[in-house]
């Protein structure tokens, strides 16, 4: 475990620790967030002194005072003294869905229950039903949970959930259909998939509804009733008026699997919430709903400011005559039907969904500054792909007219280096031949009027020591280099960074791939300075890559964001293997927009003259 592991996993424990010990929640918040921003660090942290982990957003004076701690002394002592205080066993409890730290707090203080056996102990004898707020349903839910066990807490890829995501969506549509009556003006999808992370926890939807409904009813809605009925759900976790809360098979055969049998679930699945909302609350509940917490917590901490509170309800004028929530007690919201009014009326420009993660989005929503991020139909080409002659699925000409027919202007044939054995990768002599072929389906397709340029590339193994497969001669007839890593990724930082540096800095390279080589739940990958290599590729004007699938989103958003605040160049490719493989560009643009990438700066959005201009520079 690196230090900014070890670091981000003891910050994330004290955050627990402090909702456990009913400590400021804003406190707690704030370690959870300094867990994150750590986590995702381009730089060793015990490289940094306290100034500069002050200067990181996210890192306050006591907490960096923690860590500078930690990185001489290998020990945390204000987390010590935490966990000191708190049962180890309540941890494994807070990991069970559905249970917040109050709850867990409660079964402590009131019950003793410390660890899981005593959970089970307080369900069987039935003392669990005396803790305030705690029935029947509740108890069976938290059964449900124990049951479910590790799974229940695994985070599932964006290539798995999505699809199910889009699939349930279609089946809520349909049963709004079939219930006209109730008048469901729209079905969307929100939480962490909506805001494009790269795993998902659970899945989040919203009905809204323009009809009439009782959400004190103990009746379970007909539409929430039909959905916990549909093939796709394995439990029913909860269902009532305005909520249904079950767990979905996911189809793993949906999207290409990286890896063997052995690895695949043999039927994996996922919370999935539905929530039934009015149609005059609909924008506030979206934006809740979407999150992320944290973004949320700047957004009521402003609404709060202007004499205002934010809750999924809507935004209300502060009363502080009375603790009743303004939603129970009649009060008129100022905004709450659309995110644009939430948003205007806090004095914000509308934040793209991809952005709300407290990065500094709500501050350059006050000043309307929000860059225009990238979107699909930007993208004009593809630069990274493979073909039969490697360990693609599509024949040159079948991957060709696959790109024509998704309007781009630009395909290149990537396919792998003589080193990846194991993929095929092609021998001088065949990538030569290749180099010919190329030239020979681009006379083809300009004799038969077919507008698309194809590309000599090769997707170049970066060795161990940063050498590459094919000596300058030979690349020097391509038009156009990916260097990517695929062996040595357990590589120590200072060597994997020297390592890629060799790549970029090599005049012949355009792309850097997949820069890590991570595998999403699977491997880690190398863990480069990535400062470094972003001063780098901008100073060499090469490009670093996202890979998009979806087990790779490679670079990941965090540093999508640092490469975007270095100036330099991003392309995002789909290193397609077979043809549904370009589907996968979405996930990419997700990764991307996360990290505020505008087209401007990706060069698969670049009209052809301009993007020949740059390969050929």
């Amino acid at each position: 475990m690196s230090q900014n592991e070890a670091v981000a996993a003891l910050l994330s424990d004290m955050a627990t620790l402090l909702e456990l010990l009913g400590e400021n929640q804003f406190k707690a918040i704030a370690h959870s967030r300094a867990s994150r921003v750590i986590e995702s660090l381009d730089k060793p942290v015990e490289t940094l002194d306290k100034a500069a982990l002050v200067a990181i957003d996210g890192i306050g004076d006591k907490i960096a005072n923690k860590i500078v701690e930690f990185c001489a002394t290998g020990r945390m002592k204000e987390h010590e003294e935490l966990a000191a205080q708190v049962p180890g066993g309540l941890r494994q409890i807070m990991e069970l869905p559905g249970l917040g730290p109050k709850t867990v707090r409660a079964m402590w203080q009131t019950l003793n229950i410390t660890d899981l056996a005593g959970l089970r102990k307080a369900i069987d004898d039935g003392s669990l039903l005396t803790l305030p707020r705690m029935g029947e349903k509740a108890v069976e839910k938290i059964k449900g949970a124990i049951a479910l066990g590790e799974e229940a807490t695994r985070r599932t890829p964006i290539g798995l959930a999505m699809p199910l995501a889009e699939r349930l969506r279609s089946e809520l549509l349909a049963l709004a259909k079939k219930h006209a009556k109730f008048k469901i003006t729209r079905v969307e999808i929100a939480g962490s998939l909506r805001r494009g992370r790269d795993t998902i926890a659970d899945l989040d939807f919203l009905v809204c509804t323009a009809g009439a409904f009782d959400s004190s009813s103990k009746t379970v809605h007909p539409i929430l009733e039909e959905f916990t009925k549909l093939p796709e759900v394995r439990q029913i976790i909860v269902a009532g008026a305005t909520k249904a809360s079950v767990r979905c098979a996911i189809n793993i055969h949906t999207a290409r699997w990286k890896g063997g049998a052995d690895q695949q679930p043999a039927e994996p699945t996922i919370q999935v919430d539905v929530r039934l909302v009015p149609e005059g609350s609909f924008g506030a509940a979206w934006m809740y709903f979407t999150g992320s917490k944290d973004h949320n917590v700047v957004l009521r901490q402003r609404a709060l400011a202007q004499g205002m509170t934010l809750n999924e309800y809507g935004l209300f004028k502060e009363d502080k005559t009375t603790d009743v929530p303004p939603q129970h007690r009649g009060a008129k919201p100022v905004a709450a039907a659309t995110e644009e009014d939430v948003f205007k009326k806090l004095g914000l420009a509308w934040v793209p969904p991809e952005s709300r993660e407290s990065v500094g989005e709500v501050a350059l929503a006050e000043k309307d500054s929000l860059p225009e991020l990238i979107e699909l139909a930007d993208i004009k080409c593809e630069l990274h792909a493979h073909t039969t002659a490697s360990d693609g699925k599509m024949s040159m000409r079948e991957l060709v007219m696959e790109a024509h027919r998704r309007g781009f202007h630009t395909i290149a044939v990537t396919d792998h280096s003589k080193s990846s054995a194991v993929a095929n990768g092609l021998s001088v002599e065949r990538l030569k031949d290749q180099i010919k072929q190329v030239k020979q389906l681009n006379k083809q397709l300009a004799d038969e009027g077919i507008d698309i340029k194809v590309l000599a590339g090769s997707e170049v193994d970066i060795l161990a020591d940063g050498t590459l497969d094919y000596d300058d001669d030979l690349l020097a007839e391509l038009d156009v280099v990916v260097a990517s890593p695929h062996v040595a990724l357990s590589q120590d930082p200072k060597t994997a960074t020297e390592r890629l540096l060799k790549a970029i800095e090599h005049p012949m390279v355009h792309i850097l791939g997949h820069p890590t080589g991570r595998l999403i739940n699977r491997r880690n990958g190398l863990s480069p300075d990535m400062s470094t290599l972003i001063a780098a590729a901008k100073e060499h004007d090469t490009a670093l890559e996202i890979n998009a699938h979806w087990m790779r989103l490679d670079l990941r958003d965090t540093h999508v964001r640092m490469a975007v605040a270095g100036g330099c160049k991003i392309a995002i490719d789909c290193d397609d293997h077979d043809i549904t493989d370009f589907d996968n560009l979405r996930y990419g643009l997700l990764t991307a927009r996360r990290g505020g990438l505008t087209a401007a700066s990706c060069v698969n959005a670049w009209d052809r003259k301009k993007l020949l201009a740059w390969l050929k520079r």
